[in-house]
């Protein structure tokens, strides 16, 4: 046919010829795939789909599960009928999704370098975590971490003088109520904002003083934009997002107020400031003035600094609001190793054990980030999950995006027992869950730097929160549903009520 006598066809013999080109096309592609994927190794079994290539009523239902609150129902219930590892194909592009310890390992640590952020997530995260460690790979993540790791070294996160202000405006809310129902998510999120904009910052916002901060509710706003896009894949790109661009403005606007001051600043000047008046915007800038560099580093330090710690608080208070006999042994725990009044010590918390496997148990139950994705970059295998048995390697190729879900793993009986859904921080006492089966803050290269940090902060406000109340009920009328988004919070808070200690 020449291309003047295409010209003359009527417009509609011209879209089914296109649409006959385009069907041909992709059924090329997928027998192509198809052919690789068995020459590399075996195939997981694939989620039903009414819509094959396309799968829109899966995509539909993690939209539908978002708005409910009820994502991780969703993963674990087809984790459980389909297999703890998985496929699926998402408007034509391969997605595994697994939550075996065996391939956990493989993910993180063992097969580090065949997985990463990848090109496509970097892109798409740009505007919000720029080439900051949580978005790009290779060199550029390196040096992020070789940026950042000095300033989490121990003698930093042992100073927690950082935190006392904060918390101790926090107590003084909670004594404000005098006993009455308060959500407590609420406080942790003002607490958590407070100590990390002072700690990276050297100026807190104060959202303890006025919970009406617009920096936090853009900060919130970005953050669930960027998850729902990730939910929808390429169809994002016809969805608006009216808050989204004014939000993204707003969280600039505000930490490069602080880029900018720094940056003005010469050596002299900032090493004038000492360790006295230390702070994490002040040590990066010793070794970069580059205000985008500095920007997307304290954007990602930020993210994690407060929301993890939030969440992982929240959830701690809510079950030990249901726990009496737990707070009782927590209190005793405290009163015999700091007193009363006396704040704890780096040392006071990493000694007191019941304190430890009570946040322990919590990030089982509760990790922080509940869900997370990596990007093949190279064409590679999984260690189980294929072939009739399941346990064959699984074929994966470059680009395919994996998806994996530490809070399914942590809960899964088969790994934890019986009773692996609830709240036993007794379960640690002579118990540590084997390797790779329990994973909070990531593993391998990409483990979370401010790991002690965050460990020191939860404890250290519990301490100070069970040293003031002796007593914590949980007010809610049901059980508060998990909001899976970067972080996995209490949708419609932790309603709470404490009573505060007696003073003999």
């Amino acid at each position: 046919m020449s291309l003047d006598s295409l010209t003359q066809l009527p417009a509609s013999t011209i879209l089914l010829l296109g649409v006959g080109i385009l069907v041909a096309w992709v059924g090329v592609s997928k027998a192509y795939e198809s052919y690789k994927l068995r020459k590399l190794g075996k195939r997981p079994p694939a989620a039903p789909t009414w819509i094959p290539l396309l799968g829109l009523d899966i995509i539909q239902d993690s939209m539908k599960n978002a708005r409910n609150y009820t994502s991780y129902d969703g993963w674990k219930d087809k984790s459980e009928r389909v297999g703890y590892t998985f496929e699926m194909t998402l408007l034509l592009n391969r997605l595994v999704f697994t939550v075996e310890p065996e391939n956990m390992k493989a993910l993180l640590t063992s097969q580090f370098n065949d997985f990463g952020k990848g090109e496509k997530f970097h892109k798409g995260w740009f505007p919000f975590l720029g080439d900051s460690i949580f978005a790009t790979d290779g060199d550029k993540w390196h040096n992020s971490r070789q940026l950042i790791r000095p300033q989490f070294i121990k003698e930093r996160v042992s100073d927690l003088h950082t935190f006392e202000t904060h918390i101790q405006k926090m107590i003084s809310l909670i004594r404000e109520a005098q006993g009455q129902t308060i959500d407590v998510q609420d406080l942790f999120f003002r607490l958590t904002l407070d100590a990390a904009t002072d700690f990276l910052l050297g100026s807190s916002v104060n959202s303890l003083d006025s919970p009406q901060v617009e920096f936090a509710e853009a900060f919130a706003i970005v953050q669930k934009t960027h998850t729902d896009m990730e939910r929808l894949g390429a169809l994002h790109h016809f969805i608006r997002f009216p808050k989204y661009k004014k939000s993204l403005e707003i969280l600039n606007r505000f930490v490069n107020q602080f880029v900018h001051q720094v940056v003005r600043m010469t050596p002299e000047e900032l090493e004038s400031k000492g360790s006295h008046n230390y702070n994490f915007l002040h040590a990066l800038a010793g070794f970069t003035r580059d205000p985008k560099t500095l920007r997307d580093q304290l954007v990602a330090v930020l993210l994690a600094g407060r929301d993890t710690t939030a969440v992982t608080l929240s959830w701690a208070l809510y079950e030990l609001s249901r726990k009496p006999e737990v707070v009782q042994r927590l209190r005793q725990e405290i009163l015999e190793t700091v007193g009363p009044m006396e704040p704890p010590t780096y040392e006071n918390l990493k000694n007191m054990k019941y304190l430890q496997h009570i946040i322990n148990e919590t990030l089982r139950l509760y990790p922080a980030v509940p869900f997370n994705v990596r990007t093949a970059l190279k064409d590679t295998t999984f260690p189980v999950g294929g072939g009739p048995d399941r346990k064959q390697p699984i074929a994966i190729l470059k680009g395919t995006q994996v998806a994996y879900g530490p809070i399914i793993m942590q809960r899964r009986k088969d790994l934890f027992g019986p009773d692996a859904d609830e709240f036993k921080p007794e379960r640690w006492n002579n118990w540590t869950p084997k390797a790779w089966q329990y994973i909070p803050f990531n593993g391998g290269p990409r483990i979370c730097i401010g790991q002690q940090f965050a460990l020191a902060e939860m404890g250290y406000c519990l301490v100070r929160l069970f040293q003031s109340f002796e007593e914590v009920n949980y007010m809610g009328t049901k059980p508060p549903r998990m909001r899976c988004e970067i972080t996995v919070s209490a949708a419609g808070g932790v309603e709470v009520a404490f009573r505060e200690a007696s003073k003999a």
